[in-house]
């Protein structure tokens, strides 16, 4: 694998620690705040609305500034919001700050994608996707459990480690080198964006995206914590803990497997491994709700893992093979955000409204949907390039 793909997995491993060990704590950091189920999940769609909202800038910033030093001042707009959500002393000053931090993240997200893809050939897209998603995965496992160590000091200790590993992550990507990209003089050469948006493989992979977004942020994030508060511990300290190593052992499960599905998606091509990590998916959302205890909550998460490694590769490859280049990759970001922002607000709104077990069901329902929606690409592997 060319440097920039060992730089940016590295980047995605120390993001991803400070990102892990955020998760369980930020639902019931807002509880605490007197937030219900449904501006809890208003905080995490804080994030994923700014995201949305600047991912078409960035693009022109890499052109002026270069995508190192976008993806640089995005690492540090983030760091910087995190520790000052820390200190927060309202809904209203965390809700804005997590939606500062969402700024950040768009510039980190589309520069850092641009490179990966712009880096390899399509033979290897789906192995570097599995690396760079790797990297996030390894931080995830560890991120969770550290940040559920710290909620038993502090809800607002995990922001501030947060904030730490951010400047870290800023000073790994100095070592990052430029590509070729399809900006500025090569924007010619990419497929235009209308073309690529009649792509049924670019479709597929952006309501993968957005489904991702909908579930990682609104249900996985969102509500399980919120759901082992509620009905699996008994305070708010021991629950963040619980959700801390649940879902630490799951990442651990993504990281053993999202290699081997990378490898498999630059063998087999996008389309079976996007439609199988779909229906595991659908399969284990359906199912947590009726999790009886910590135990067997895990082992649907560990499900929902595997469904995740191969649902982590496979769309990012069938965006890089459409060759539309940083304006299909933005898009491709928004799809995923677009999913960030709807999902905490209708899977908050419907537990309150109607209960755990149909807001986890509608996220089931849209893999089905991701899973129908893949079937319209094509059957061989990438051609090699």
């Amino acid at each position: 694998m060319p440097r920039n793909v060992w730089v940016l997995s590295s980047i995605s491993l120390v993001v991803a620690i400070g990102f892990g060990v955020v998760v369980p704590v930020l639902p019931v950091f807002a509880a605490s705040f007197g937030a219900d189920p449904l501006a809890a999940g208003a905080v995490v769609s804080a994030f994923a609305v700014m995201r949305f909202v600047a991912a078409p800038l960035v693009g022109r910033a890499d052109d002026r500034f270069g995508h190192r030093a976008v993806l640089m001042t995005g690492l540090v707009v983030v760091g910087v919001s995190s520790a000052l959500a820390g200190t927060a002393q309202s809904y209203a000053q965390l809700i804005v700050l997590r939606g500062l931090g969402g700024l950040g993240s768009a510039m980190f997200s589309v520069s850092g994608m641009t490179v990966l893809l712009a880096s390899v050939g399509a033979s290897h897209r789906g192995r570097a996707a599995g690396l760079y998603q790797g990297g996030f995965l390894v931080g995830a496992m560890a991120g969770p459990a550290v940040g559920g160590l710290l909620a038993g000091i502090s809800l607002r200790a995990p922001f501030f480690f947060y904030a730490g590993v951010l400047g870290v992550a800023a000073l790994c990507a100095l070592g990052l080198t430029p590509v070729a990209t399809t900006k500025t003089g090569e924007r010619a050469s990419a497929v235009p964006l209308r073309d690529v948006a009649r792509d049924p493989r670019f479709r597929a992979a952006c309501l993968a995206a957005f489904t991702q977004g909908w579930n990682a942020h609104g249900t996985r994030m969102t509500l399980v914590p919120l759901f082992v508060a509620g009905f699996l511990a008994n305070d708010m300290v021991h629950a963040a803990l619980i959700t801390g190593v649940a879902m630490a052992i799951a990442a651990g499960v993504q990281t053993a497997l999202v290699l081997p599905a990378g490898a498999l998606v630059d063998r087999v091509g996008r389309r079976g491994p996007m439609i199988g990590g779909a229906l595991l998916l659908a399969g284990a959302l359906a199912a947590t709700p009726w999790s009886p205890g910590s135990v067997v909550l895990t082992a649907w998460l560990c499900l929902y893992a595997a469904g995740s490694a191969l649902i982590g590769t496979a769309p990012a490859a069938a965006v890089g093979d459409t060759g539309g280049g940083d304006r299909a990759i933005a898009v491709f970001t928004m799809s995923g955000d677009l999913g960030a922002i709807l999902g905490p607000l209708a899977a908050g709104a419907l537990a309150g409204l109607v209960g755990y077990p149909t807001a986890f069901g509608l996220g089931a329902l849209l893999w089905l949907v991701t899973a129908a929606a893949a079937t319209r690409m094509p059957r061989s592997a990438a051609p090699p390039g």
